[in-house]
């Protein structure tokens, strides 16, 4: 009798019964190399976070998203502070950005969500497409930018190539980028009294345009009464502005509050 192993199998072979044994082989290793694909091609599934504060345009992603049997989306987000939180509790591979949104804003979200998970990939999905928004998404760390009015395509190729370690940028934001290289603004360094607000006069500030009160918003940022004042005295003055009504116009100039 001969005895023939097989990843951990023994099959008695003798006789007529070779042949039989020998396919039973065949079976065991084929149903094994099925059990191995299966277990890649589960692995290739990408987890995206989507954070958009519409609802209507949210589900509109994830069933884009859904479509592709390569990405699987594990969660959603309304504002940038739950986008935090989420960032952490399901380990995405990749987060879909809005920037403008209540409460804390695309910005600082990828700024807070990079320096505590630089692994995670951050695309930003936006309407704007001013120099301005594309320096500050950069520079807090987006590997992204991509224009709302992006087809699916161009989408799925943005996601892909974030993925794989690359940078992506739609095609009208590159051109904005090389044209402000070529005309010597290597850094297209703004030039206007928003880059000095410090990351909490600007909170500070969004909150004030989306109507919270001084004791509102210290409750809200956990610091003192006098401390928002101070905040609030220092944002007049280095905006020129003296009135909250101000001060709401310049926060949806800049994106922070969406336009009524």
């Amino acid at each position: 009798m001969i005895v023939l192993y097989h990843t951990s199998r023994m099959c008695y072979i003798g006789g007529s019964g070779h042949v039989d044994a020998v396919k039973t082989v065949r079976v065991f290793a084929h149903h094994e190399q099925l059990a191995i694909l299966s277990k890649k091609t589960m692995t290739k599934k990408k987890r995206i976070l989507i954070v958009e504060d519409h609802t209507i345009l949210r589900e509109g992603l994830k069933s884009l998203l859904c479509m592709n049997p390569e990405l699987e989306v594990v969660g959603e987000a309304e504002d940038g502070r739950q986008a935090f939180r989420l960032s952490t509790d399901l380990s995405p591979d990749l987060i879909l950005m809005d920037l403008s949104m209540p409460r804390m804003n695309g910005f600082e979200a990828i700024k807070e969500i990079k320096k505590r998970h630089p692994a995670i990939k951050i695309i930003a999905l936006t309407v704007h497409n001013t120099e301005e928004y594309i320096l500050m998404t950069l520079k807090a760390g987006a590997d992204g930018y991509i224009l709302k009015d992006a087809t699916h395509d161009e989408l799925l190729m943005a996601i892909s190539h974030v993925l794989q370690g690359k940078r992506y940028l739609s095609p009208s934001v590159s051109e904005k980028v090389i044209v402000g290289y070529l005309e010597g603004k290597k850094s297209l360094k703004p030039k206007s009294s928003w880059e000095t607000l410090t990351q909490r006069e600007r909170e500070v500030l969004k909150l004030i345009a989306e109507g919270y009160k001084n004791k509102d918003v210290a409750d809200y940022l956990c610091i003192s009464l006098k401390t928002v004042e101070k905040h609030r005295a220092n944002l007049m003055k280095k905006l020129d502005l003296h009135n909250t009504p101000a001060l709401t116009v310049f926060a949806m100039e800049k994106g922070l509050i969406k336009r009524q």
